[in-house]
């Protein structure tokens, strides 16, 4: 079993987002540290991209924020990074990442360090299901979960992405981009379920969830929450202060969905 899938096992999990490089090097290990000793199941880190088709307003803003810190931002810095949040935490980790970066550092390489620093899985939400096995076989081969999303609108693609799925998947909550929301799609209970037919490979609900109680409600449904927009907001506002925030927060997130039963 995956490192990612295993997390699932006993508890419904809580998986915040940060930026690399928002607002630099050591803010983000900063922040990825506190997420994890704030209770964080599995921590999403971002990687910075000139053009994050996926991401609303906020994201968007942190990847501007890294990038200027940082125009020429390399790869490896941001695997540096994760070295150095390793010596602080074995938090599960995943990256958020577009295609075109893994593509440009080799599919081989880039998965190789990946499995070298403990970076379980990869988000990737401009690659579309028939270019899966690209890269698949590569990752599997090192260890490293491909970690597909699925959207309402998947209709017959979902129980093929489904099956191909490693670690988790991650289910969008509604149409658009990535954002605070107030309203969820009506279907996901009908879309998990679908899921669950064809695989045991736990979910998580992605795309707007920022209260307790939303977090709360979607593992009513799915083995997982996914927060992403909540959490850089808290480090544009607070800065240098933002880790004790992010802390407090996701030890509020997580109490939320603490009492929802697992499976």
């Amino acid at each position: 079993m995956s490192k990612l899938k295993a997390v699932f096992a006993k508890q419904k999990a809580f998986i915040p987002f940060v930026v690399a490089n928002d607002p630099d090097f050591e803010g983000t290990v900063n922040n990825v540290v506190a997420l994890a000793e704030g209770g964080a199941d599995i921590v999403e880190i971002g990687i910075p991209f000139s053009d994050p088709v996926a991401d609303g307003p906020v994201i968007q803003a942190a990847d501007i924020r890294a990038l200027k810190a940082d125009p020429d931002l390399p790869m490896d810095t941001i695997f540096d990074i994760v070295a150095e949040i390793r010596k602080q935490t074995d938090v599960p980790l995943a990256f958020l990442t577009y295609l075109n970066i893994v593509f440009q550092y080799g599919y081989e390489a880039f998965t190789a360090r990946c499995a070298e620093l403990g970076v379980n899985g990869l988000v990737i939400p401009d690659m579309p299901y028939e270019e899966h096995d690209e890269l698949a076989p590569i990752a599997e081969k090192n260890g490293v979960d491909l970690i597909p999303l699925i959207t309402p609108v998947s209709a017959d693609r979902i129980e093929k992405i489904a099956k191909a799925a490693t670690g988790f998947i991650y289910v969008v909550s509604s149409l658009g981009v990535t954002g605070e929301r107030s309203e969820f799609a009506n279907d996901l209970g009908d879309l998990i379920t679908r899921i669950r037919k064809v695989t045991d490979v736990p979910t998580a609900i992605g795309f707007g969830i920022h209260t307790a109680e939303q977090a709360a409600e979607m593992t009513q449904l799915a083995d997982g929450a996914i927060v992403g927009s909540a959490c850089v907001n808290i480090v544009a506002e607070y800065g240098a202060q933002a880790p004790a925030k992010l802390k407090d927060y996701t030890q509020q997130m997580k109490a939320a969905i603490s009492a929802n039963p697992v499976g």
